[in-house]
């Protein structure tokens, strides 16, 4: 039977057109083998089912939904790494990591990725299939691992650079995430009081018939526009959300919040020394795997989120390919990295151990970074105190100020 068909790779390369085969299944299997997963498949004439694409199109959905998480790669690299070391084929090490890998989502890319190497591709081109999973730094420890013929090495190299990583954006995020919950706890309360405490008070002061505050206006005000008009406050607040979210993805938006984050109190502090503590980690583990130095730039510059710190990598790959060093550049640009980078870079190129020196500028920013963020739950819990304390303040003077006015008043 002639097919006409859609697949996709997993890196998301497609391919359409038509193949004579015995069925669909035996279409899929065949496609498989070449990488691609059937989307789509309809004999030559034959028109689409009902609901057919609708099918597909939450398959797709969930397909991308079902992310690979940065522990599994982790543990990707670790196990490679051991069982590299112990003498078994690649192949064979990623035929076990398929089995034992419990993520839906990275099986079919194992596999794709061993299958590319048994067609005699290398390990680092298998892996730039798919850009999404694998990042540069990921390819670039493979790849120097190739050359030099210690992939075990790269890999462990690899996965101690993964392990801190995560565990310094853990941290961080730890410390954030109290003072989130905090404030989304006290919009429901909120929320929740206007909807049932409001109109409940509303109607005592309408039995008084006493006039009221400016303040307790607005809190009425708002409370009737949240239960008479509902559809209309949702979607109002959906509206701003997704407006909010679309200016913040531009680029002109995050320049803004990058410079606004190094320039707030203590946060800005935090935000130094962890691009310090990155930086440092990541040029280590490439420096020590042989990956050459303006690559290493250019790599470290992709793993860091804010431009500020990306356009300083920049400068130093420039003045490297004038034949200076990049001592100069982090010196220049103390507001960004602290001096001690500078410093302990300057060591490193003079003494030809610069890998050391950063692996010893990580460990101590990365210490550093894990007690401002416990300082910081310390400083953030009095000023949530008194930010919960002005609100609840300010609501219950709006509430209760025309009950005293009235009993004032001889109500």
């Amino acid at each position: 039977m002639l097919y006409t068909f859609k697949a996709k790779k997993i890196s998301g390369e497609e391919l359409a057109g038509e193949r004579e085969s015995q069925n669909k299944r035996d279409l899929a299997r065949v496609l498989r083998e070449d990488g691609y997963i059937l989307i789509s498949a309809m004999e030559k004439g034959e028109s689409a089912p009902k609901g057919f694409s609708i099918l597909f199109a939450a398959r797709g959905l969930a397909f991308l939904l079902n992310r690979v998480s940065l522990q599994e790669k982790l543990n990707f690299a670790r196990n490679l790494s051991v069982m590299i070391k112990a003498g078994l084929p690649l192949t064979r090490a990623l035929d076990t990591l398929e089995r034992q890998t419990s993520s839906a989502a990275f099986k079919p890319i194992i596999n794709d990725i061993t299958n590319n190497i048994r067609k005699g591709e290398s390990f680092s081109d298998s892996l730039k299939r798919h850009p999404r999973i694998f990042p540069s730094l990921f390819v670039a420890m493979i790849e120097a691992g190739e050359i030099s013929g210690k992939m075990d090495e790269s890999l462990n190299v690899l996965a101690t650079q993964m392990k801190n990583d995560y565990e310094l954006r853990r941290k961080v995020r730890g410390a954030l995430m109290y003072p989130a919950v905090i404030l989304c706890v006290m919009v429901i309360i909120a929320v929740l009081m206007l909807i049932y405490v409001v109109p409940t008070l509303t109607s005592v002061f309408a039995d008084m018939k006493v006039e009221l505050p400016a303040s307790t206006r607005a809190v009425i005000a708002i409370s009737n526009f949240l239960l008479t008009k509902s559809l209309l406050a949702f979607s109002i607040f959906a509206v701003f959300a997704f407006a909010a979210y679309m200016i913040l993805r531009t680029k002109a938006a995050k320049n803004a919040f990058d410079v606004l984050l190094i320039r707030l109190p203590v946060i800005g502090t935090i935000a130094r020394q962890l691009n310090a503590a990155r930086t440092a980690r990541t040029m280590s583990s490439l420096i020590s795997s042989g990956v050459p130095i303006l690559q290493t730039l250019t790599i470290t510059r992709d793993v860091l989120q804010n431009h500020l710190f990306k356009q300083v990598l920049d400068e130093a790959g420039e003045r490297i390919q004038q034949g200076e060093t990049m001592t100069g550049t982090f010196n220049k640009h103390t507001n960004l990295y602290p001096v001690l980078v500078g410093e302990m870079i300057a060591v490193g190129e003079e003494t030809g151990k610069t890998s050391e020196m950063l692996v010893q500028l990580a460990e101590f920013y990365e210490s550093e970074v894990a007690a401002a963020t416990k300082d910081l739950s310390s400083i953030i819990e009095p000023i949530l105190m008194v930010l919960i304390g002005a609100v609840v303040g300010l609501f219950a003077v709006s509430m209760i100020q025309p009950l005293y006015t009235s009993i004032a008043t001889g109500f």
